[in-house]
C-alpha cells in the first residue's frame, strides 16, 4: 500500500516574527499585558507541530513540513494547516479544487479557528479520519477577481477589500450590478463568498450566508449618502452566474485579498470584476454554523 502524501504548512508565531525586537523583549521581560499571551501561544504552536509529526509518522504518511507555502500544492493526497484561520486563508490560494484540506487550530485559547476541524487534543483522530476519508467534505465557493481583464486570482475564500491605500482617505468609484449603476464615495467595500460572510462582511452590516451558498456578498463601508441620490447598491448578493463591476475613480486604490498578506494596486479608470470562481475548495471537517 502506497503511503499517503501529506503537505503540512504551519505558521510562524508572533514571538518568532518579533523575537529580535528590543521592544518586544522588554515587554516580555516586564510581563506587560500587551504580550501576555505571546509565549503561551508560541509554546502551544511548537507542541502542535511536534504532535503532528509524531501522529503522521504513526499513521504511515509521507509528510512534508513547511513554514510557508508559495507555490502550488502538487502531487499530494492531503494538505494540513497548523495555525489559525489566517493560515488556512493563505495556504488555500495554493490548493486546487480536487485536493482535500484540513486545518488544525494550534492555539485554541488565542485563535478562533472557524475553518479548523481539530485541535492539538484531537489531532490523532482528526488526521486519521482525514486520511481514511471519513471526515465530512464541504465544498466552499471561492471568488474570481480580475483587474482590467487580467485574472488576479480565482481562489478568494474569505473576502476582498477594495479601498484607498491610505485608510484615512475616501474611496471613489462607480459600482455596477446588472443594469444598476451608482457613483459612490465611501471607506471602501467588502466582497466575498459565503465562507467569509461571518467575518468582515457581517461586521459591516452584511448577513451570514449558508456555507453551501454559491452567491457572493458585497457590503459598502460607511457610504456617504447624498440627499438627492437614492442608493440601492450599499449591500447585496451576487448570483452564481453574475458579477459585480467596480470602476475606480482614484489613483491609489488597493485590493486586499484574503487579509493583508496580498494586495493589488488599482489605478484610476481600472475596472475590477468580481464573480464566483469555477475553483471551489474542498475543506474537511468544517463545523456547520
Amino acid at each position: 500500500m502506497t503511503a499517503p502524501r501529506v503537505l503540512v504548512v504551519y505558521k510562524r508565531t508572533a514571538f518568532q516574527r518579533n523575537r529580535d525586537s528590543k521592544r518586544v523583549k522588554a515587554l516580555l521581560a516586564s510581563d506587560d499585558l500587551s504580550v501576555a499571551r505571546m509565549m503561551g501561544a508560541h509554546e502551544a504552536h511548537l507542541e502542535t507541530i511536534a504532535t503532528a509529526k509524531r501522529v503522521l509518522k504513526e499513521l504511515g504518511a509521507k509528510a512534508t513540513f513547511r513554514h510557508k507555502q508559495t507555490s502550488e500544492a502538487e502531487d499530494v493526497d492531503l494538505v494540513v494547516t497548523l495555525g489559525g484561520d489566517g493560515t488556512v486563508l493563505w495556504v488555500s490560494h495554493f490548493v486546487d479544487k480536487d485536493t482535500p484540506m484540513v486545518a488544525i487550530n494550534s492555539s485554541p485559547t488565542t485563535s478562533v479557528g472557524y475553518f479548523c476541524a481539530g485541535t492539538p487534543d484531537t489531532m490523532a483522530e482528526t488526521l486519521s479520519a482525514a486520511l481514511e476519508r471519513k471526515l465530512k467534505k464541504t465544498k466552499l465557493s471561492r471568488m474570481e477577481v480580475t483587474i482590467d481583464d487580467t485574472v488576479v486570482t480565482t481562489r478568494v475564500l474569505n473576502d476582498v477589500l477594495f479601498c484607498h491605500e491610505n485608510p484615512a482617505m475616501t474611496t471613489r468609484y462607480i459600482l455596477r450590478q446588472g443594469d444598476v449603476v451608482e457613483e459612490q464615495t465611501s471607506s471602501g467595500m467588502w466582497v466575498g463568498p459565503a465562507a467569509g460572510s461571518t467575518a468582515a462582511q457581517r461586521s459591516a452590516g452584511g448577513k451570514v450566508l449558508p456555507l453551501g451558498s454559491k452567491k457572493l456578498q458585497f457590503v459598502v463601508r460607511e457610504l456617504y449618502r447624498r440627499e438627492e441620490v437614492d442608493y440601492s447598491l450599499d449591500k447585496g448578493l451576487i448570483g452564481p452566474e453574475d458579477a459585480l463591476i467596480i470602476k475606480s475613480k482614484i489613483r491609489a486604490g488597493r485590493l486586499f485579498i484574503d487579509g493583508a498578506q496580498r494586495n493589488e494596486k488599482v489605478d484610476i479608470g481600472s475596472v475590477i470584476r468580481l464573480r464566483r470562481s469555477s475553483e471551489s475548495l474542498m475543506l474537511l471537517g468544517l463545523r456547520r454554523r
